[in-house]
């Protein structure tokens, strides 16, 4: 970035201040938040304007108070080149908890308590970087993701680069996506999804239109497409249309989680994930972005993340478990997610 703009981000950190900083998708800004106090202010209904950052859970959903903006462009002679990426290792206690969480949802799906699952998992590593420097390293290797490093001295440190819309709003008009099924990228611009993956991301796709489906007009459901997120590649399903009712608070909360990062149906599904999960998600598979700028706003899916906290990093990462999944595979899958911000600590 630019060394004016990244010494205005620097500064702010160093008062222990809040602050995002982000660029969305294939877009060319990056924009920078300020709150010019420590209070920590929640979201209530909706109808604030701010940057929001949600949990999984919901508790807590905070709201960034914009008291200062600073704007710049990505160009790519202010960023490093890609760069030659570490070797990522398997943590083989990691994978035997992992493999056995999986084969135990699948005794549950088997048994009809649901269809899906997503289980995730939290890896812990060295951190010895500036945070900055960090979020700097993402944006030209994930053009299309929603790259963000967001800091408030009572909630931590937060860093992502996301490939999911949760929800995109101006003037009640509305696009939001179902985003399922994983392969890692090898090269080649065609790729081959199997049964369980084309199932997995049916299951998103019907949900949100059941969902939307007396709260929206003008429903458009595009073509199932292969999208590219770095290493990766995802489904993806673009859903449009109009809303019928002020207000995005009930909408949101419809919406929220999502089959693709929950599972389906989704009560027991998520009580499957509380029982069963050895840790707190906080803000991971939650939500963020801009409330009501201009009319507009812009939320995602809060994936491929981690969280700071002084010397060490907290990478989540998980994966959606369905009848015809494999513990092996499901496994390789989570593997192959890390690599977004692992490779680059």
């Amino acid at each position: 970035m630019p060394l004016e703009f990244m010494d205005r981000v620097s500064a702010q950190f160093r008062k222990r201040l809040p602050f995002v900083v982000y660029k969305k998708p294939k877009q060319p800004q990056i924009t920078a938040l300020f709150q010019s106090d420590k209070k920590l202010h929640s979201v209530q209904n909706f109808t604030e304007t701010g940057f929001v950052m949600a949990a999984f859970g919901w508790e807590p959903t905070l709201l960034l108070q914009i008291d200062e903006k600073h704007e710049t462009q990505f160009d790519l002679k202010f960023f490093p080149n890609r760069i030659k990426r570490k070797e990522v290792h398997e943590n083989i206690v990691q994978k035997r908890l992992h493999l056995d969480l999986v084969r135990r949802s699948l005794v549950c799906i088997k048994e009809g308590d649901f269809q899906k699952v997503v289980l995730s998992r939290k890896i812990e590593v060295d951190f010895g970087k500036n945070p900055l420097e960090l979020f700097q390293n993402l944006l030209p290797n994930y053009p299309n993701a929603f790259c963000y490093l967001w800091f408030h001295p009572k909630t931590g440190l937060w860093i992502g680069a996301t490939p999911e819309i949760l929800l995109r709003v101006k003037n009640k008009v509305f696009t939001t996506i179902s985003l399922a099924g994983t392969q890692p990228y090898k090269g080649r611009d065609q790729i081959l999804w199997g049964k369980k993956e084309l199932e997995e991301q049916n299951l998103v796709t019907d949900y949100i239109l059941e969902v939307l489906k007396d709260k929206a007009a003008n429903i458009q459901k595009g073509e199932i497409e292969s999208v590219r997120a770095g290493n990766l590649w995802h489904l993806r399903t673009k859903i449009s249309g109009v809303f019928l009712e002020e207000g995005l608070g009930p909408i949101i909360k419809f919406l929220h989680p999502t089959p693709a990062i929950c599972g389906f149906p989704k009560q027991p599904a998520l009580d499957f994930i509380h029982n069963n999960e050895d840790y707190d998600r906080e803000f991971y598979t939650g939500f963020l972005g801009e409330l009501n700028f201009d009319s507009e706003t812009n939320l995602y899916v809060n994936l491929r993340c981690a969280q700071i906290k002084g010397n060490k990093a907290m990478i989540y990462i998980g994966g959606g478990i369905t009848q015809d999944s494999d513990p092996e595979r499901e496994w390789e899958e989570t593997v192959a997610k890390s690599r977004t911000l692992l490779e680059f600590m």
